[in-house]
């Protein structure tokens, strides 16, 4: 008989080796922790192409970002054999249940091997039972005690708030989540729902939705997703979670319940609670009239918010912060930012200062996103440590742009990160200032000035008569660094009556102005940029994420500038 080839393994199944050799070169700590970060960057992108077959044929996957020779090699293996020689040898080294031991409190790679050897544990849930049963006791290194402690460590996880994603991971992990779920047999109808379809800051669970006449056997279908390392089935759900540490679930309903569920699942508690309030104040049923004497469930959103008198409400204003009076008063924005209506990226660093890419090719990828111009903004001096740019290396920039300018089409605008010092003046001297297209003024230091002091340096900032952005208004880094204080409103007061815009910043690490503090700006008319905060051409996807945040906070297209024409937003941001 022929020799039976094995399957070829398709991309998310990739994606899982490369992820578990992530985590296991993580354990192995030192040099392989970089090494790691890189697998894991591999599994991220290999998720989202759809060339596959064809950049595995072609020997092009290095084309792909975040992606070497040596990485490259493992996903060809992967992809022909179903095999990689890196994983392999992690194995051999490193027993099946590694990973997830090693995460117990207490638990190190020693002691993991040990009760591998000993006792044949796998899992954390086979530790547990045999915490319980007393067997590990008696093992060399442990004790009673230790015993004890790796119990409580266990119930500990379980009960831990788990670390919520940003919204880049999240995005990234749904998009993946959704296309699988989408093409499993007996799909009729799927989406994304819950916080990431409000496009929140961070996401506790990447959660998708899907119609289907055999729920059940969707439910097993979904188990098959590789990224799964352990999952759980209560009812009409599966929660389960990945290998890259998300949380994810797949809900499946009957056809005529998506809607209603899509409703439901996508609000926030406070929003679905006063909808179902009202409608059962006004006693409004969501059933829909079907025109022969009988009722029908409703086939969309859109009809369920049309039974109940009131404009459809796009999924990130679903908060309960004003938006179903809105909707009822038929005063709900319906011209909300989309990513279409952007023409041109704003505040993006190159290797004149802390980015990894070239002006040019930061200008071409801008370009080849369809972008009608490009701000390039460096930082200014006083940054040293992003290697700002001092007055001699901005005059070459400026020649490099002149020259790069007659090879492309794309408008270049030469602009300026441009510190608010301690005093609250900004970077570099006027006489430097006057002569930028563009300045994004932004706080890079002394974060814990007390919050009057820190006022006064923003409104001394917001009040020199150059044109200026407020970049990433608060300083903020989601999970790792709050806001600084300030009288916000007091300073938007000020922005209103100056030459300023406030950015909201498309870093998925900032996303700051956040968007209450939108709503704020916008009572006072101050005009926006959506930015990206782009440091490398990779990065000028933060696009989405910016104009997700600009969407939840309210934002229309006229009031965002780079919405603009090249010579309408030259003269709209003018110093």
């Amino acid at each position: 008989m022929p020799k039976q080839e094995k399957p070829r393994l398709d991309k998310f199944a990739i994606a899982s080796a490369l992820q578990e050799i992530a985590s296991l070169m993580d354990i192995k700590g030192g040099k392989y922790r970089f090494k790691a970060k890189a697998y894991s960057a591999g599994a991220r992108a290999i998720q989202s192409v759809t060339n596959l077959d064809q950049l595995v044929a072609q020997d092009r996957l290095t084309s792909l970002p975040r992606i070497g020779d040596a990485l490259a090699s493992q996903i060809k293996q992967l992809y022909l054999t179903g095999e990689s020689s890196v994983l392999q040898e992690l194995k051999s080294e490193f027993p099946v249940g590694t990973a997830e031991l090693s995460a117990v409190p207490g638990l190190s790679i020693a002691k993991v091997k040990q009760l591998q050897d000993e006792l044949g544990i796998k899992s954390v849930e086979e530790l547990k039972v045999a915490a319980e049963q007393g067997r590990l006791k008696d093992l060399k290194g442990f004790g009673a005690k230790t015993e004890q402690r790796l119990l409580e460590s266990i119930e500990s996880e379980k009960t831990k708030p788990k670390r919520r994603l940003h919204i880049n991971h999240a995005w990234n992990t749904g998009e993946r989540l959704f296309e699988f779920v989408n093409g499993l047999d007996g799909v009729i109808e799927a989406s994304l729902t819950g916080s990431l379809r409000r496009r929140e800051e961070t996401i506790d669970r990447v959660d998708v939705l899907a119609s289907t006449k055999k729920p059940a056997d969707l439910l097993r279908q979904f188990l098959r997703f590789p990224m799964i390392i352990s999952s759980d089935i209560n009812g009409a759900t599966c929660n389960a979670e990945l290998v890259d540490g998300a949380s994810v679930s797949l809900t499946a309903v009957a056809p005529d319940d998506f809607a209603t569920m899509l409703l439901a699942t996508t609000g926030s508690d406070a929003h679905v609670q006063k909808l179902t309030q009202y409608a059962s104040d006004k006693k409004i049923s969501f059933a829909v009239p079907d025109g022969k004497g009988s009722k029908r469930a409703p086939r969309s959103e859109e009809e369920i918010y049309g039974r109940l008198r009131m404009q459809h409400v796009p999924p990130e204003l679903r908060e309960d912060q004003g938006e179903i009076e809105a909707a009822l008063a038929g005063k709900l924005p319906e011209d909300l930012l989309e990513l279409s209506d952007i023409k041109g990226m704003i505040h993006c660093h190159t290797t004149y200062s802390d980015g990894k890419h070239s002006l040019e090719q930061m200008v071409t990828a801008a370009e080849s996103m369809g972008m009608k111009y490009i701000t390039i903004t460096d930082h200014s001096p006083t940054a040293f440590y992003a290697n700002g740019v001092t007055e001699d290396r901005l005059k070459r920039q400026w020649d490099e742009i002149d020259e790069l300018q007659e090879r492309v089409k794309i408008k270049i605008f030469r602009g300026t990160e441009s510190d608010i010092i301690q005093s609250g003046k900004l970077d570099y001297p006027d006489r430097i200032l006057e002569k930028f297209d563009v300045i994004v003024a932004s706080i890079h230091s002394r974060y814990k000035m007390d919050k009057t002091k820190m006022t006064e340096r923003l409104i001394t900032a917001m009040r020199q008569p150059v044109f200026k952005i407020w970049g990433h208004a608060l300083g903020r880094l989601l999970q790792r660094r709050p806001a600084f204080e300030c009288d916000v409103e007091r300073v938007l007061d000020v922005i209103a009556e100056s030459k300023a815009a406030i950015e909201v910043n498309g870093s998925p690490y900032r996303l700051d102005l956040e968007p209450r503090l939108v709503r704020e700006a916008l009572k006072r008319k101050i005009k926006f940029v959506v930015s990206v905060d782009a440091h490398s051409t990779a990065e000028l996807d933060y696009i989405k994420y910016g104009v997700a945040m600009a969407r939840r906070g309210w934002l229309r297209k006229g009031e965002v500038l780079n919405t603009l024409s090249p010579v309408a937003f030259a003269k709209a941001v003018k110093p």
